[in-house]
């Protein structure tokens, strides 16, 4: 399975079982070498010199050119989405924790070192989850209701989920599969179905689509604003792009060579910008210092190098 055990969403579901007709799949097996049993996220600290990619066993970190496992307890992180000053994330605790399962939402101010519950904890398990990089702002796809909302669907709190707010997501069509959130202003959210790419301005209000016609499947803002990374799949391949958010213009970008596979997170670098990083369903990462103009890779089917 390239997903959590638990079950991952309808329209994922349905990608998941595409690509398999199309040979995309791998199994990701018990061995030891394979640190990336599975990838839950992707992000860098917000001083850029290290890369966090949550996985269903623990952290797993590559700084200075090599992996480690972050200490502490081994917990399975979804949702995971990091700012200037913050960590947020969701999932289920580590076995023998005696944590409550899920997590609901919670929050780290010390690069995951520590984390504070902000609610829903026992209730929920945040999959769809995106913060804005400066504001703080958090984004959620509800799953299911629950004692803080009454209802499935987009959700954001400006206040670490003090407050919740649905979305009443006009014009969004398909079922979410990948948030992001501008990361200066809070009321700019991109959300990613299985028909296309979709954006609000006004905190999910009302979407526009900027892309058609592609499964939209990993999303990120470049940190100036001013571009929305894509990973989709589309005409039987998968593709990575940039989509210029004032003239809606879509751009190829170059990917690595990565065999059948398809991008399922893309990160930039805070510091230097220049450097992205994008994970694969496949369990491979990999990193550019150009743009994205080359790749090399770091991470093969959950093997690190």
């Amino acid at each position: 399975m390239i997903e959590s055990s638990r079950r991952a969403p309808v329209a994922r579901r349905r990608f998941l079982t595409a690509l398999a007709g199309l040979g995309f799949i791998w199994a990701a097996s018990a061995h030891s070498a394979e640190m990336l049993v599975h990838v839950h996220g992707l992000a860098y600290s917000a001083d850029g010199k290290t890369l966090m990619v949550p996985s269903h066993h623990g952290l797993a970190i590559y700084e200075r050119g090599k992996w480690r496992k972050a200490p502490g307890l081994q917990h399975d992180y979804m949702g995971y989405s990091a700012t200037r000053e913050r960590i947020y994330s969701s999932g289920h605790p580590a076995p023998g924790s005696g944590l409550a399962n899920p997590f609901g939402l919670i929050r780290s101010k010390d690069g995951g070192r520590t984390w504070d519950k902000l609610g829903l904890e026992g209730e929920t398990d945040f999959h769809q989850l995106a913060a804005g990089w400066n504001t703080n702002a958090i984004y959620i796809w509800n799953p299911a209701p629950s004692s803080r909302m009454k209802k499935a669907g987009l959700h954001y709190t400006l206040n670490d989920g003090l407050v919740w707010r649905a979305a009443a997501a006009a014009g969004l069509s398909g079922e979410p599969q990948a948030l992001a959130v501008h990361p200066d202003n809070p009321a700019t959210v991109a959300v990613s179905t299985a028909e296309g790419v979709f954006l609000s301005r006004d905190h999910g209000a009302r979407f526009i689509p900027v892309a058609r016609g592609v499964q939209g499947l990993a999303l990120h803002f470049d940190l100036d604003g001013k571009r929305l990374w894509l990973g989709s799949f589309a005409a039987d391949a998968a593709h990575l792009s940039r989509i210029d958010l004032e003239t809606r213009m879509i751009e190829p970008a170059p990917t690595p060579h990565w065999g059948r596979d398809a991008v399922s997170y893309v990160a930039q670098n805070p510091v230097s910008r220049a450097e992205y990083a994008i994970a694969t369903f496949g369990r491979s990462v990999f990193l550019s210092r150009d743009a994205g103009r080359t790749w090399a890779q770091i991470a093969d089917r959950g093997r690190v190098r």
